[in-house]
């Protein structure tokens, strides 16, 4: 069965979708970092580098061949270069805004990473390739979450790794705070420095439609993942979800 994905106001088909969400994503960038630290209160630093943790042991591997999907301005690419060898190969950072790989591109050391222009859902990447995919905060937006799914299991080799790391919604007394800030104050703040009022409007919608944990990884697991989980991050306001292609 297939779940459908991001679906921005407008959107009625899943191209459609796809392009609203790249055409968004193009208009924020030159706002996009200043505006995630100061809306995170630089929570999001710490996210990236505890996801880069995770995963030291593969990161440490010279040959390991790792991508960082929908990568944005690079920011937990940087993160994991920080356990890379400096011998290691280049991590693959993919995104389908130009915007953003524009400004990506310009923090990565020569020759640490390289950067390449790709939808999530079909990459130019062969069958088996990679030993470690990750992806934050950019598969919520996917167009379809099934076929993102099927998409990186096609691309990691047996035994490769996903951690994909997205917000969540937190129960409790956080929760209830947690709402109040990401549905009425942050839009506001991220319209007013940005000046673009949709994109800040679409992202506490996209964290609602988004499949809670559970269901989350039970399409992982029909999407050929073993050894599924999700570690919350700061009280569940996020969280990692990691498999293991069979």
């Amino acid at each position: 069965m297939s779940a459908p994905g991001a679906q921005p106001q407008g959107a009625t088909t899943e191209q459609s979708a796809s392009a609203a969400v790249q055409s968004m994503f193009n208009a924020i960038a030159p706002s996009y970092d200043r505006l995630n630290h100061i809306l995170s209160c630089n929570i999001d630093r710490l996210w990236w580098r505890r996801t880069a943790r995770t995963f030291r042991a593969i990161l440490q591997q010279p040959e390991a061949q790792v991508i960082d999907l929908c990568c944005g301005t690079g920011d937990l690419t940087l993160a994991l270069l920080r356990h890379r060898p400096d011998t290691g190969t280049p991590i693959l950072a993919i995104d389908f805004s130009h915007a953003m790989l524009e400004r990506a591109e310009k923090k990565f050391p020569p020759g640490r990473a390289t950067i390449l222009e790709a939808d999530a859902l079909h990459m130019p990447i062969a069958n088996d390739a990679a030993h470690l995919l990750t992806i934050a905060f950019g598969f919520r937006n996917l167009a379809n979450y099934t076929a993102g799914l099927q998409e990186i299991h096609r691309v990691l080799r047996p035994g490769g790794e996903v951690g994909i790391l997205d917000f969540s919604q937190p129960e409790g007394l956080t929760g209830a705070l947690y709402q109040i800030y990401f549905r009425r104050v942050l839009p506001r703040i991220g319209a007013w420095l940005s000046g673009a009022s949709s994109a800040y409007a679409y992202l506490p919608q996209s964290v609602r439609s988004f499949p809670p944990p559970q269901e989350m990884l039970a399409m992982m697991r029909q999407c050929g993942f073993e050894n599924v989980s999700w570690t919350p991050y700061t009280f569940g306001i996020a969280g990692l979800y990691r498999g293991v292609k069979a």
